[in-house]
């Protein structure tokens, strides 16, 4: 057995070879292996610059027109996969690499084309399906009060019968949880229920509008869907009143609770809503 004063001298001897190893490695430029959460965060880091420039800068087409960017998205991207953090940090491209393994896809952690092409087919997956016309017992009529525009004609305030006891507890829900006013126009009903002779008359009407060209066979039909005011100007798809819109209270709350009532969103216009039933 070694006695303390031969162990002491082993201990100082061994701490000087590591204290020279170190000075030569660093001479030379080198330093000890790293480990594999540092390999880690380099990687995330690196993910983490791309997507800062490709949120803003990124080039895709949604319905045959050119868009740039998906920070208008950053809502719902953010809430499927599951994570609270903003795209320039490492932990939003960590939360990214484990829902592109998740689908599948290279885990990289950079939201880029094929990664974000994915995520809109995932949302437009969750939408209505069957967009046939419902029959006329299937369909209540709504007060008044309840559209954003009280004079709405009559035959403009149909929905359907499940869709609207939804819509009832959801608004109810968000008056609770937000504290709204029933004055305000929040989350008042702007349109719902359009027949397809209608929708043709709106597309003869404005034939070169990219609304009216999207409502070729239009969700609205089916009378659950429904367009909601969450701020800015009601139904305005351009980027700047987008960008007021996705960033309200009232379109947060919409995307962390709808789904508990059947909602689900159409992802480019953050007023519309559709009905799905609960999972």
């Amino acid at each position: 057995m070694l006695s303390v004063k031969t162990s002491l001298l082993l201990s100082r001897c061994l701490a000087v070879a590591i204290c020279c190893l170190l000075l030569v490695l660093a001479r030379d430029g080198r330093g000890l292996p790293v480990s594999v959460d540092s390999d880690a965060a380099a990687t995330f880091g690196a993910a983490a610059k791309q997507n800062a420039r490709l949120k803003l800068r990124l080039n895709w087409t949604f319905c045959a027109k050119p868009q740039r960017g998906w920070y208008l998205y950053t809502p719902l991207i953010r809430r499927l996969i599951n994570t609270g953090a903003a795209p320039e940090t490492n932990s939003f491209a960590e939360a990214l690499a484990e829902w592109q393994r998740s689908a599948e896809l290279a885990s990289t952690g950079v939201l880029d084309q094929e990664t974000w092409m994915k995520m809109v087919a995932v949302f437009q997956s969750r939408r209505i399906k069957d967009r046939s016309t419902p029959a006329p017992q299937q369909l209540t009529l709504v007060p008044a009060s309840d559209f954003f525009d009280a004079e709405r004609p009559e035959d403009l305030r149909y929905v359907e019968r499940q869709a609207y006891e939804a819509y009832k507890k959801l608004v109810a829900a968000a008056a609770a949880d937000l504290s709204l006013s029933s004055d305000e126009n929040w989350l008042k009903v702007i349109s719902a229920f359009r027949s397809p002779a209608y929708q043709s008359q709106l597309r003869k009407q404005s034939p070169r509008t990219g609304r009216a060209g999207l409502a070729v066979n239009s969700p609205h039909f089916t009378g659950r869907a429904l367009d909601l005011y969450v701020g800015g100007e009601p139904v305005e798809t351009k980027d700047s009143n987008r960008a007021i819109q996705v960033q309200t209270p009232v379109y947060q709350w919409l995307l962390r609770n709808a789904d508990r009532f059947g909602f689900q969103p159409y992802c480019y216009e953050p007023w519309h809503w559709e009905y799905v039933g609960k999972k």
